[in-house]
């Protein structure tokens, strides 16, 4: 009598239940991300138009050329009388520069005057002076404002053909950067995928822009080349965060072939979401030490580090997968 074997039926892979869908949130993160766009938009475009400052972003001392004294009041902070920078502007307009080498002394009444540290720090942009120059003014805000502080007191002077030079090397450092990402992911990975890491990264350094584009039309703050330092890094936390869930859509291809598009992407963010935030965190809690400590130098730079790192992780989660299907039906 002949033994029968026995038939072995092997189970489909179960598809793993994903905690987080985020399938179900895509258009409110469509709509998140596409009105925090338009602001950027619309803030780039406002700076433009302005007379003061033509340019999407308000230029700093490192591009435009000039002279910037950091001053230093001799009070602890909370006790020094109060400044208002119009005050210091008048008290500027009213002082006579001396002449150095035969040449004019330049008009300083419309200095650009930034008051810290209620009251007790003051950051003046102005012409660019000769040494004699600079000194005329702190002796004279010594007189209106102090005692100084000496050893508070720094004066920064940059030409306007290495302002000039600076603005261009950061400019081209930025095309370049983003052009070997570009190139790189459209190489390594899926057209799709490509795509979708350039949207997440030019959607990332947008709202960043448009963050600084504001704060120069609302309260006078200009970008420098620490900022096109941020902008580059940005980029890449961007593009590395995005290519993390793209790796695990493709490592789960052949598993989940039966399933949607929509349900494999639900899987891989669910399955990549802890990675993200946790080193989203880690990479933003030194950043507020800077932000918190590591004073007025490194203030913006760390901002805006923060904003694009928090809009990068966004973007690889809510943005650039939820976007996947859509692209791949078309």
């Amino acid at each position: 009598m002949t033994a029968t074997p026995e038939l072995q039926t092997a189970s489909a892979p179960s598809m793993p239940e994903p905690r987080f869908r985020i399938s179900r949130y895509r258009r409110l993160a469509w709509i998140g991300s596409g009105l925090a766009c338009l602001l950027s938009l619309i803030g780039l475009g406002l700076s433009w138009l302005n007379p003061q400052i033509h340019s999407p972003l308000k230029p700093g001392l490192d591009f435009t050329g000039g002279t910037q004294i950091q001053i230093e009041r001799q009070c602890p902070i909370g006790s020094c009388s109060p400044i208002a920078g119009p005050d210091v502007q008048r008290r500027l307009a009213a002082l006579a520069l001396p002449e150095d080498g035969g040449d004019a002394a330049p008009n300083i009444s419309s200095a650009a005057v930034q008051v810290l540290d209620q009251g007790q720090s003051m950051v003046l942009r102005l012409p660019a002076l000769r040494p004699a120059q600079a000194t005329a003014v702190i002796q004279d805000l010594n007189e209106a404002f102090g005692p100084l502080n000496q050893s508070g007191t720094a004066v920064d002077t940059i030409g306007p053909t290495l302002g000039a030079q600076l603005l261009q090397g950061s400019v081209i450092s930025l095309v370049v950067s983003f052009a070997a990402i570009a190139a790189y992911i459209t190489f390594r990975y899926d057209r799709i995928f490509a795509l979708l890491a350039l949207v997440a990264l030019g959607h990332d350094v947008l709202i960043t822009c448009g963050l600084f584009a504001w704060l120069g039309l609302l309260q006078g703050i200009e970008v420098d080349s620490l900022f096109a330092v941020s902008l580059i890094t940005v980029a890449g936390y961007s593009v590395t965060d995005t290519v993390v869930v793209f790796d695990r859509i493709r490592e789960q291809k052949t598993s989940l072939a039966g399933l949607p598009l929509t349900e494999q992407v639900d899987v891989a963010v669910n399955a990549t979401l802890t990675r993200s935030l946790y080193t989203s965190l880690t990479t933003v809690l030194p950043l507020l030490g800077l932000i918190f400590f590591g004073g007025s130098s490194l203030f913006w730079f760390a901002i805006a580090l923060t904003t694009g790192i928090v809009v990068g992780s966004w973007s690889s989660i809510g943005v650039a997968p939820t976007l996947l299907p859509l692209l791949a039906r078309r």
